[in-house]
């Protein structure tokens, strides 16, 4: 005999941004100019998700804070929030999910921050996207603030052969600073300037983004 299991369903409602209670233990840390930055570009696309037995935040604390400090600045209103008759902030929140206890609570909002990153990235499509993103809107690749070492690790894991327009096998990707010296790393007239990074696909130099 088997036995039917009704999940609950999963809805969207709108609360007080200063309602959205944080758990009580949350040991996730967040870059909060990096969400901030991003939210302002983006809008609110993430939403975060309360736990409805303890009625608190489950998953989105770093999205939490940089929205509270977004309105103590009096940033703009981003995109997916809306305003109620006092110009109050409602967040959207996900709903319907509720924990059987305050350790099953915790084990899935480790999950849900580290298991989104455990597969890694796909260094051949990761340097085809990076260069279209360079050589097409140098606005959005900067805001990806990737750190060149990381960026100039994970190019030097591709093929080029394997890449549109691969360089010769004799010319790996690697990173590349501007000529003319290397004063820390740096061209003498490139003061406050990044390294800079060649995609293995076309040799396009680019400039990652900053810490």
């Amino acid at each position: 005999m088997t036995t039917e299991t009704i999940a609950a369903p999963r809805f969207i409602s709108y609360v007080p941004l200063t309602d959205l209670t944080p758990a009580p233990r949350n040991p996730k840390r967040h870059e909060l100019e990096l969400i901030i930055a991003s939210i302002d570009m983006h809008g609110l696309v993430e939403i975060p998700v309360v736990d409805e037995r303890t009625q608190t935040t489950l998953h989105g604390h770093g999205r939490r804070e940089s929205l509270l400090e977004m309105q103590a600045r009096g940033m703009r209103t981003p995109g997916g929030i809306v305003t109620d008759e006092d110009g109050n902030w409602l967040v959207p929140i996900l709903r319907g999910w509720s924990s059987k206890s305050d350790a099953e609570a915790e084990a899935l909002a480790i999950k849900l921050n580290r298991l989104p990153g455990e597969g890694g990235w796909d260094p051949r499509e990761f340097a085809e996207v990076l260069e279209d993103l360079a050589t097409g809107d140098a606005e959005l690749f900067d805001s990806l603030a990737i750190p060149h070492d990381e960026i100039d690790q994970m190019l030097r894991q591709v093929d080029p052969e394997t890449l549109p327009g691969g360089i010769r096998e004799d010319e790996p990707a690697t990173l590349h600073l501007p000529d003319g010296g290397e004063r820390d790393g740096l061209n003498p007239d490139d003061d406050g300037r990044d390294p800079h990074t060649s995609c293995p696909a076309c040799g396009h130099l680019f400039t990652p983004g900053r810490r």
